[in-house]
């Protein structure tokens, strides 16, 4: 009964990393049982030789080295988003007027590629950190932003009118009804966020960086150094991950108040 429960409990972790420990010993086994065209031999790597180039990478400091720059970037960038993103969706989704006037532009730059803005970016802010700061913003503030709108639109026009009854305010408003109503958006879109900001760095590293994890994977892939530029991938992979349960963590406990709901069968 006890390992049942213990399963039960932890039944998405069990299943989630049993998966992955499955895929990497298929993959590691690869060349055990078939044969690879030396063109491809020449470019395919397994986990094992990925553990072996991070420790390698590790000893000779360059992990740390070029991590340190990408995560600079990469927190500022998207901690500038949240401050911008998400106060914006609110507001706008409260204001019928600030929606009109900032609707058809939040929608055209979101739209717009970031990549295509990447050269303007680096003319006026250098190819430093100021310049991936930026292209991080730029791709993690909207769908922040907008998930954020979207839940302030859907909150349930019941409840406003309920707490208008009793005299609150607009901010006791805010507060007490629409941003926890809209905490499944903001999530979401924190979520989204996360994705598009470690983009934004990738791209930023690749084409105006001389330090950086996107720089490593770059430079690594034209040396064909195939072993590191795994690495680079599997450390922005792991990082986004621990970032989306952070995330999935925070919204379990400012969300404990609602009530569980059914499971399916």
């Amino acid at each position: 009964m006890k390992v049942k429960s213990f399963y039960a409990e932890h039944e998405p972790f069990i299943l989630g990393t049993g998966f992955i420990i499955v895929l990497l010993i298929v993959w590691e086994s690869i060349p055990l049982w078939y044969s690879l065209p030396k063109g491809m031999a020449l470019f395919f790597t397994t986990p094992s030789k990925i553990a072996a180039a991070f420790y390698e990478l590790l000893l000779n400091g360059e992990i740390e080295k070029h991590f340190y720059i990408s995560a600079i970037a990469f927190l500022a960038g998207l901690g500038l988003s949240i401050a911008v993103g998400l106060p914006a969706g609110l507001i706008i989704g409260r204001s019928s007027t600030l929606e009109a006037l900032l609707d058809p532009y939040v929608t055209a730059f979101n739209a717009t590629p970031r990549i295509v803005l990447l050269p303007l970016l680096i003319l006026w802010f250098g190819i430093g950190i100021w310049s991936k700061i930026v292209i991080v913003f730029a791709g993690a503030v909207f769908p922040l932003l907008i998930n954020t709108y979207a839940g302030v639109k859907n909150v349930n026009r019941v409840l406003v009118n309920v707490v208008r009854s009793f005299g609150a305010n607009e901010w006791q408003l805010m507060k007490i009804v629409v941003l926890p109503n809209s905490l499944p958006y903001i999530i979401a879109g924190l979520r989204l966020a996360i994705g598009r900001a470690i983009l934004g760095v990738v791209v930023g590293e690749f084409f105006g960086s001389s330090q950086g994890l996107g720089y490593m994977i770059a430079s690594a892939a034209t040396n064909y150094k195939v072993d590191v530029v795994f690495v680079g991938v599997a450390i922005f992979m792991a990082l986004s991950v621990i970032l989306t349960f952070a995330v999935k963590y925070v919204e379990s406990r400012l969300a404990s108040w609602r009530p569980e709901t059914a499971k399916t069968f």
